[in-house]
């Protein structure tokens, strides 16, 4: 499998960081900027753009708006999963309105899963 970066998404992820949702904003600089680890935005894995990615312990962190929610969204993110997971990454994804309305509960349950993958890398 091809995880080396893909240089013809390179420029999108480089788009999407400067254009980061709201809820991407908020998750990016009120908590994981503020951690102790690396944490990459719009990281390039294959042929696939992650909205965030911890590479030390293998968790992709993705944010859904409603198009996630619809049947090609749906479609779409069990295959990018299967990917990821094929390559012993965790996904862990967040709706929007989780992110809007439970800011603190998204916060601890990464926490939870980093702490979690710690101890078991």
């Amino acid at each position: 499998m091809n995880t080396t970066n893909n240089s013809k998404l390179t420029g999108n992820a480089k788009t999407l960081r400067k254009n980061m949702t709201k809820e991407e904003r908020h998750l990016w600089y009120d908590f994981l900027k503020t951690l102790s680890i690396t944490v990459n935005r719009q990281k390039v894995i294959g042929k696939y753009i992650v909205d965030f990615y911890i590479a030390s312990v293998k968790i992709v962190i993705e944010l859904d708006g409603s198009q996630h929610y619809e049947e090609k969204g749906i479609g779409d993110d069990t295959q990018r999963d299967a990917f990821l997971n094929g390559l012993g990454i965790k996904v862990l994804r967040y709706s929007n309105l989780e992110v809007n309305q439970r800011f603190e509960s998204v916060c601890e349950d990464i926490l939870n899963h980093i702490n979690t993958s710690s101890v078991t890398s």
